[in-house]
């Protein structure tokens, strides 16, 4: 599959991205340097961004104390309805948590703040960072991938009291301390990071970042903390993940420049797109026909980024058939 340039960044590196309803494209770079332009910014159709929900939230720099009303460090994000929700990792360059870990909600019809969903003691750790979330309407419940500590982490939407899970399992947990790519060896743990919801099924996905194995549990079994049920796939080393409204698991091959799908019977594995533009594909989401997805190049950022790029690209889906 050809894939669109969607927008790029010269000296910024983008991780994640998500798609409203009415289609609005949000980007967001995490504090993994010194210095970065914005946290989170809306994409507009000519690839201009501009900084969400407006600047003052996207001023924050390392020398300054953290506060409430500012973005820190930004992993990811998910458009839910008339709702963004961003993840505040509050961990900046990986060096331990500065403040309490949290979710930033904003009305995207009024581009407002709504409300903080702030982690509650217990359910975190000094190393913990938050990587990725799903959203389940059922229980009222954010589904959190710890990626620092290793875990899931669920915060009641209700009344706002977040708990850890898997925390001493090896479901969580990276499975190795290296990738290999063609520019040679990718040194890096990362624990619990893919997450992927089929709220339908009760069934929740996700995958050290470090490692092969996806997993697939029920939810009810997860929230007793009980993988007696749980059920294993091998897979690429990967990152971006997400279900679609078919049942296919896509996952990013990060060592072999590709982006994969399980069928919904997670009996084969098929490619969508692979090669030089995709690049450590980091976060996925779906508008209209089109699957996004955007190119962290992590294992090639090992120094001065400031003449890298790093894109958002969208492929056209194909008409899936007995896949």
């Amino acid at each position: 599959m050809s894939q669109k340039k969607v927008a790029s960044f010269k000296g910024a590196q983008v991780t994640g991205i998500t798609i409203s309803e009415t289609g609005r494209l949000f980007a967001n770079f995490p504090r993994w340097r010194k210095d970065i332009p914005y946290s989170v910014v809306e994409v507009m159709e000519d690839g201009s961004v501009k900084p969400y929900p407006n600047s003052d939230w996207n001023t924050w720099s390392l020398n300054q104390k953290p506060q409430d009303n500012q973005f820190i460090s930004v992993q990811a994000m998910w458009a839910d309805a008339d709702k963004l929700y961003v993840i505040e990792t509050a961990n900046p360059q990986f060096k331990g948590i500065i403040a309490t870990p949290k979710v930033q909600v904003f009305d995207l019809k009024t581009n407002s703040h709504l409300k903080t969903y702030t982690l509650t003691e217990g359910s975190f750790t000094n190393n913990t960072y938050i990587n990725d979330m799903r959203i389940d309407h059922k229980r009222d419940l954010i589904f959190l991938t710890d990626s620092g500590a290793g875990g899931i982490i669920t915060i009641d939407l209700k009344t706002g009291i977040s708990k850890g899970y898997l925390t001493h399992s090896k479901t969580t947990k990276a499975e190795v301390e290296t990738l290999t790519f063609d520019n040679g060896i990718w040194k890096g743990t990362v624990n619990s990071d893919g997450i992927a919801l089929n709220e339908e099924q009760d069934i929740l996905y996700f995958h050290a970042l470090s490692g092969y194995t996806l997993y697939e549990i029920n939810i009810d079994d997860l929230l007793n903390n009980d993988t007696s049920n749980i059920k294993s796939y091998t897979t690429g080393a990967p990152d971006g993940m997400l279900l679609d409204a078919h049942n296919r698991l896509f996952l990013a091959n990060l060592e072999e420049n590709k982006i994969e799908y399980l069928s919904p019977d997670r009996n084969k594995t098929k490619t969508l797109a692979q090669g030089k533009k995709v690049n450590w594909a980091d976060t996925f989401s779906i508008y209209d026909g089109y699957f996004y997805y955007t190119n962290s190049r992590i294992n090639e950022a090992t120094g001065d980024i400031s003449d890298m790029e790093f894109e958002i690209y969208k492929i056209k889906l194909p008409k899936f058939k007995n896949d």
